[in-house]
């Protein structure tokens, strides 16, 4: 048996993982964090991105996407509660390319600095959706 340590994603709407995984990396506010078993306690936001998780005696990565929330790690413990979570295989690229082009246009057409902050979000959520899409397409070509 592999080195491992649990981890759950959870969103609003349900539990999306719950397994042993050898390591998880997610988009963390500051940057990329890599954790392994007997990583030291933290907390974090996390922005939208992928949530790779290796699988304990899987070849493939699974991939997650979140659009924000927190990262808690414990020994022996990863939480992740996200704000939205898809799995990638789930993900519609026209869907997200649509959510990108709509942020766009209401960027364009800001009627307050809040409306403006909103789309902004939008945005970088559905740029985040679109290019976790391409990187999975690309490691099954």
């Amino acid at each position: 048996m592999a080195n491992t340590v649990h981890i759950d994603v959870v969103s609003a709407e349900a539990s999306i993982f719950s397994g042993e995984a050898e390591f998880v990396v997610a988009p963390a506010a500051a940057g990329e964090v890599g954790i392994y078993p007997h990583h030291a306690p933290m907390i974090t936001t996390v922005k939208a991105g992928s949530l790779r998780i290796k699988v304990a005696n899987e070849a493939e990565e699974q991939h997650i996407y979140i659009s924000g929330g927190i990262l808690e790690v414990q020994p022996g413990l990863v939480t992740v509660l996200a704000d939205t979570a898809v799995r990638g295989a789930d993900l519609d690229e026209a869907k997200a390319i649509q959510a990108k082009e709509a942020a766009e246009e209401a960027m364009k057409n800001r009627t307050s600095d809040i409306d403006y902050a909103k789309a902004q979000a939008e945005f970088a959520e559905a740029i985040a959706q679109i290019q976790m899409i391409q990187k999975l397409r690309k490691n099954i070509h």
